[in-house]
């Protein structure tokens, strides 16, 4: 689901991954069209990069319970 926001609003996803200055920012470049591809990459880069660090953290705390 998030996917399809970072490609249709862009903005909106950095406020759902708790990054909002990074939020306003692109908001700002989304309002030029010319800025709106950059943005929705910029967003699908900054979610695929939440996810994974959201998979090593999981993975950090399996470990802790392990030990």
């Amino acid at each position: 689901m998030r996917l399809l926001i970072a490609l249709l609003l862009p903005w909106l996803v950095f406020f759902t991954i708790r990054r909002p200055w990074q939020g306003i920012f692109c908001l700002i470049l989304q309002i030029t069209l010319i800025g709106w591809p950059v943005a929705a990459i910029w967003a699908v880069y900054a979610l695929s990069q939440y996810n994974t660090e959201r998979k090593i953290e999981d993975y950090h705390r399996s470990q802790d319970r392990n030990d």
